[in-house]
């Protein structure tokens, strides 16, 4: 019997195959396209809290945060006073940095702030790539953007609606993670299969 291995499959270059849950969320999760509210405000969360950081630092975390964060709902957040600030600087289960935890907080009222006015947010966000995924090629990890013209006006617009820790890095890493680009790698058996959710 001639069956694969999880190391014979072939991934996107920046997987490091030595972690099962980093496997599992590309596997599963990354780039698949995103339009649940609830979902982007998640992964804006988590993008932004990962500034300076790596993605598997966050994503180790990630179920602390749903439990500090009452499950990403924006509607709790938003209501998150000093207080329960200064209750989440005390939870080692998270990144523990005041800037980081007060725009959050501040980010889920512009959050919502966006939705009254489109609906949506997803609405919203997915308007800057025209409401479809953008396709890249790429080969090798020294061909991943950092950034991108979309992830610029991304960056410019949250920002001019007051939202923090959303410059364009940030910006393109949530666009890849939720699928506004499809960054799988031409080989990489994802690829083809995350394209179809974007159809």
């Amino acid at each position: 019997m001639n069956m694969k291995s999880e190391n014979d499959i072939c991934r996107c270059p920046w997987v490091d195959l030595s972690k099962v849950d980093y496997i599992e969320y590309h596997d599963k999760e990354w780039g698949v396209p995103v339009y649940d509210d609830r979902l982007l405000f998640e992964f804006l969360t988590l993008e932004s809290a990962q500034a300076g950081l790596s993605w598997y630092t966050v994503l180790k975390k990630r179920e602390n945060y749903r439990i500090a964060f009452d499950n990403f709902e924006p509607e709790k957040i938003a209501r998150f006073d000093q207080a329960k600030i200064e209750e989440l600087l005390l939870n080692p289960g998270i990144i523990r940095n005041r800037l980081k935890i007060e725009a959050t907080v501040n980010n889920a009222r512009r959050f919502l702030e966006i939705q009254a006015e489109y609906g949506t947010f997803s609405t919203y966000i997915w308007g800057f790539v025209d409401g479809k995924p953008k396709i890249n090629a790429i080969r090798h990890l020294s061909d991943y953007p950092a950034i991108s013209k979309e992830s610029d006006a991304l960056s410019k617009g949250l920002k001019s609606r007051g939202f923090k820790f959303m410059g364009s890095t940030i910006c393109y890493a949530h666009m890849q993670a939720t699928g506004m680009v499809n960054d799988h790698s031409l080989d990489c058996f994802r690829r083809v299969i995350v394209d179809k959710y974007g159809k």
